[in-house]
This record gives C-alpha cells, sequence and structure tokens, in this order.
C-alpha cells in the first residue's frame, strides 16, 4: 500500500487514507485530517468511488462549519433582524434556522452592504 491511498475500513465504516504500518496493522487518517486509527491490513480494500466522494463531502461540510458566521453591519436594521433570528435558533438549537439565517445574511451583505 502506497501513502495517500484512499481505503475503506469495513470495522469502522469510514474511508481513510493509508498512512504507515504500525506493527502489525495499517494507520489510516480521516480524508480531510483527524485522528488518526489503527486497521486490520487484511479487512481493508480500496474505496469505492461512492465512498470517496462521501468522505469528502464530509470533510468538507466539516470545514465549512467550522467557519465564522457573517458579522451584521452596524446600524444596518436587517443585519440586526437577521442576527437576532440567528441567535435565536442557535438558543433553539435549530442548526438548519441557524443555517438559514447565515446564508440570508450573506445575500443581504452583497446585496446592500458590497
Amino acid at each position: 500500500m502506497e501513502p495517500g491511498t484512499l481505503l475503506y475500513d469495513p470495522a469502522t465504516d469510514k474511508v481513510g487514507e493509508y498512512q504507515d504500518r504500525s506493527g502489525p496493522y495499517a494507520l489510516l487518517r480521516p480524508i480531510g485530517g483527524g485522528r488518526e486509527w489503527q486497521a486490520d491490513p487484511a479487512a481493508l480494500r480500496p474505496a469505492t468511488d461512492r465512498e470517496r466522494i462521501g468522505a469528502g463531502v464530509r470533510a468538507a461540510n466539516s470545514r465549512t462549519r467550522e467557519l465564522l458566521p457573517p458579522r451584521p453591519v452596524p446600524g444596518c436594521s436587517l443585519c440586526a433582524e437577521l442576527a437576532g433570528l440567528r441567535e435565536a435558533a442557535q438558543a433553539a438549537y435549530d442548526r438548519s434556522a441557524e443555517t438559514d439565517a447565515n446564508v440570508l445574511l450573506r445575500q443581504h451583505q452583497r446585496q446592500a452592504h458590497a
């Protein structure tokens, strides 16, 4: 196995990037980075296109969640209203409504404050 090869680990139901061997185990790292795990080399197989794409989408979504939310422009009542909607969604643990408020705030800022 070459470092960087994407492999499917049935024990964890995850796709990982082959790093190296550690004794009798293969070391895999999640796509996009993260904590390595040990896997049985005999159980590993090359990841299918679908598995590689799915793992890539999960990594991209994870990176997106790490981005900072948009800040309201001082003095803009619509920015303040949308930021208030976002805060209410956060308080209710409603990630969908929080994302919607962020999208609307970014769209408003592009149109009104560009």
